[in-house]
């Protein structure tokens, strides 16, 4: 296979996506893509403007003409640096209801395939491996323990100031699980073959090697095998 390679990395929130891809984005000297801070930016976005979260042509149109960087871990919007903006948790409620608007997704997917164009990437979401990019060379799907994924949460600064009680972050964490499950445009779902991987007791480095190892990642792009192996699920031992 003699092309950039399409790493698909998907699952809910506090399962360590961001963390696991930037890594393994490092490890390979591919660009680091976060979708989910495509969806936020434009929430952002929405919110300076005033626009109504149930108006999709509104948000639809401003979508469309956003000038939106979102690499590496840095978002900027129409030449502003919104990455610590986005990390609020009105925000997190802003990208929940624009994620769920179909003609919302269908501009943010074209702008995140042509990301990909040319060179290695590494792209985290909910819907990389099942519709952004469902030919993707590796899939993985991260997932961990509810209590392990609210501890986590509540304990990052970006998503709330500090500490938050893990009851209300548990209860939350799991309303925006149901609706990203249940959308009816691209719903949080493990593809066929994906790698599931459970980082409730993996540190960040043992994920990231496991899944180079389990893929062959060490190799040159051009020695990746194309065909995936079945759903394997891999757990600390």
């Amino acid at each position: 296979m003699d092309r950039p390679v399409v790493i698909a990395i998907d699952g809910p929130s506090g399962v360590g996506k961001g963390t696991v891809s930037r890594a393994l984005a490092r490890a390979l000297g591919y660009t680091h893509v976060d979708t989910g801070a495509m969806y936020r930016a434009v929430g952002w976005a929405a919110h300076q403007r005033g626009l109504s979260l149930i108006d999709e042509d509104a948000v639809s149109a401003l979508a469309a003409t956003l000038q939106l960087t979102v690499e590496d871990g840095l978002v900027v919007a129409d030449g502003t640096d919104i990455t610590r903006a986005v990390r609020t948790p009105d925000i997190d409620r802003a990208a929940t209801a624009v994620a769920r608007m179909p003609k919302v997704r269908e501009i943010l997917v074209d702008r995140q395939r042509a990301l990909a164009r040319g060179r290695g990437v590494v792209m985290e979401g909910r819907d990389i491996g099942t519709v952004v990019f469902p030919d993707a060379d590796v899939k993985i799907y991260l997932d961990a323990s509810p209590e392990e994924r609210a501890r986590r949460r509540a304990a990052d600064p970006a998503h709330g100031g500090g500490p938050q009680e893990l009851a209300a972050v548990a209860t939350a964490l799991a309303a925006r699980d149901k609706i990203d499950s249940t959308r009816s445009v691209s719903p949080l779902m493990v593809a066929p073959d994906a790698i599931v991987v459970d980082t409730t007791d993996i540190p960040v480095d043992a994920v990231v090697a496991r899944v180079m190892e389990k893929q062959e990642l060490t190799k040159p792009p051009a020695a990746l095998a194309v065909s995936q192996p079945p759903a394997t699920v891999l757990r600390a031992k």
